[in-house]
């Protein structure tokens, strides 16, 4: 039993596939009533979710990788906008977090492209060199974003920004057109676009979408992503917030999220996807 679940748990490439019953079954090489058994375990134990869209892994599992489970509200209200924004765009879409100075992807939707994207869900990375990141911090007091990282930022390509003097620049655009972009500025070769899912008193998440520098249509898919983070705001319940002077805190319960742990950030993402394993 313990080598079948095993099996079943691996088809989940680096935990963002959605998948069918029968694709499960395929891929496992394991009669259909045999998987479809064990998962209705595996989802009654939250080692899997069973959404409208497919088997995903769940909640006990991501814990293990570095997700709270807090973030489960998001994720939820979140999915099907992101598989829509998804089937309008054609691109990659993320959904992130901001713990600390550090961006941490919630879900990624891409069906086959986004196993050639190296983001990972669980993965994190400085928030202030992906459009996620970027999106949130813009809506945090510019004092607390000098405390997250000090005056050098650390760069993951030669297109992150260096100094905390640039990001807050940078920000001031963000807040100003309420969308920000990376420009391969944590993996060589992409770009994102994206926004702040705002609340009441900051922001609670963010979503992007991502392609190739090079080709990424960001022109039609940017107004999508402004309207999707407001659709996802609305179903949490939130207005949006306005940036203040207020200092870190520990959003309440049903905010779902941990802003401000105060802990710089000095590494970049992993970009191997075999490490989400």
């Amino acid at each position: 039993m313990i080598e079948r679940i095993t099996v079943i748990l691996d088809v989940f490439d680096d935990r963002t596939s959605r998948l069918t019953l029968e694709e499960i079954s395929r891929r496992s090489q394991l009669p259909r009533s045999t998987v479809h058994r064990i998962l209705k375990q595996l989802v009654r134990l939250h080692w899997v979710e069973h959404t409208p869209f497919g088997y995903t892994i769940g909640r006990r599992a991501l814990r293990m990788g570095g997700i709270s489970e807090g973030y489960s509200a998001i994720r939820a209200a979140a999915a099907p906008v992101l598989q829509d924004l998804h089937m309008q765009t054609g691109m990659v879409v993320h959904l992130a977090v901001l713990e600390g100075g550090e961006n941490v992807y919630l879900d990624k939707v891409g069906g086959r492209d986004a196993s050639t994207l190296p983001s990972r869900i669980g993965g994190r990375g400085p928030a202030y060199a992906t459009a996620c990141g970027k999106s949130m911090l813009a809506f945090l007091a510019p004092e607390w974003v000098d405390g997250l990282y000090g005056q050098r930022l650390h760069r993951c390509t030669d297109r992150t920004i260096g100094e905390i003097t640039a990001l807050h620049r940078e920000l001031n655009l963000v807040r100003r057109r309420g969308l920000a972009f990376d420009w391969s500025e944590a993996f060589r070769g992409l770009a994102c676009a994206g926004a702040a899912i705002r609340g009441t008193r900051g922001p609670l998440a963010a979503l992007s979408v991502c392609g190739p520098a090079d080709a990424a249509p960001f022109e039609r898919a940017a107004p999508l992503v402004v309207a999707a983070a407001r659709e996802i705001a609305l179903t949490l319940g939130r207005r949006p917030a306005q940036v203040t002077g207020a200092g870190p805190r520990r959003l309440r319960d049903d905010e779902t999220i941990h802003l401000y742990e105060g802990r710089r950030s000095t590494s970049c993402p992993d970009p191997s996807p075999a490490s989400a394993r």
